[in-house]
């Protein structure tokens, strides 16, 4: 398979600073070899999408902070994503912070709308990311992302890459969740998305919730696009993240994961954000970030 590494070295969605220096750890943890073993062919485009210093930068509107950066670098990210698909690649996204989502995602958007295919995305993340600027108590836009794409928030990021819807809310499934602000847990519940917190995979067991969400998507979209967000995962496993929250994804709850993800014949990108060097330790998050994207894409043990 071709694969194309797509790094948007970004970190103004988030108040933490450091996930900028994300994709820079991930090619560090062997990204690239750990692909090319797998027998891909891995391009990309480096260096990558460009970001000026936050230092002067204007953080702008405190309900959607440093709007007018962010949505430049997401136009880009778009426009790339776009291309690398149009060329027969399967996009591998690198971040940043979480909202350098809204750039794949618009240019997932843009593709599949011109080629008339239905597509879906699994948001793997201990948060729901689908705030706008009137119920986010931060003004993070990393925060706003997903509801952004579906739809809903500041025009500059919903018209991010085109006037149009990008993701249809049905064909959205969140797992791992166990962190929401009140209003935009009213918001996805209006919205009509599947979520699976990880409340209901402890009840379930990973394997049964994994179950359901390939079933989810099978049947009902062409193809599909998983974001991870590394806070996902227990903080003794990922320490080097933005927001860790106890009580998350083990490392064999997020290989089972991202093994049957490949397995389902759907899956046509992926993207990986929020590694933080800075709070991190000897790299592990990031070299669990490769580990992910590797059974993504085709690793096995046996």
């Amino acid at each position: 398979m071709k694969v194309r590494i797509l790094e948007l070295p970004l970190d103004f969605g988030a108040s933490r600073r450091g996930s900028d220096m994300g994709p820079s750890a991930m090619r560090l943890a062997g990204l690239k070899e750990t692909l090319t073993a797998l027998g891909h062919e891995c391009g990309e485009i480096f260096p990558g999408i460009p970001v000026p210093a936050m230092e002067f930068a204007e953080e702008g509107d405190p309900g959607a902070k440093f709007l007018g950066p962010i949505a430049a670098a997401c136009g880009r990210l778009a426009a790339e994503t776009e291309r690398a698909l149009e060329e027969g690649c399967f996009p591998l996204v690198l971040g940043g912070d979480h909202s350098i989502a809204i750039g794949s995602l618009s240019g997932l958007g843009a593709y599949y709308k011109k080629k008339g295919l239905s597509w879906g995305c699994l948001w793997v993340d201990a948060h729901g990311d689908f705030n706008t600027p009137d119920t986010s108590p931060s003004g993070n836009i990393h925060g706003m992302i997903l509801a952004a794409a579906c739809g809903y928030g500041h025009p500059e990021l919903t018209g991010l890459h085109g006037g149009f819807r990008k993701l249809d809310p049905a064909n959205t499934a969140l797992i791992g969740v166990r962190d929401l602000d009140s209003g935009e847990r009213r918001l996805m519940k209006a919205a009509g998305l599947t979520v699976l917190t990880m409340t209901d995979v402890d009840r379930a067991g990973i394997a049964e919730s994994v179950k359901r969400i390939v079933a989810f998507f099978k049947g009902r979209v062409d193809r599909l696009h998983v974001s991870v967000d590394m806070d996902v995962m227990d903080p003794s496993i990922a320490p080097g993240v933005g927001i860790p929250l106890n009580g998350g994804f083990s490392h064999r709850e997020a290989l089972l994961l991202a093994e049957e993800l490949a397995g389902s014949g759907l899956l046509g990108s992926a993207e990986l954000v929020e590694v933080n060097p800075v709070l991190d330790t000897r790299n592990q998050t990031a070299r669990m970030a490769v580990e992910i994207a590797g059974r993504l894409l085709g690793a096995r043990i046996y």
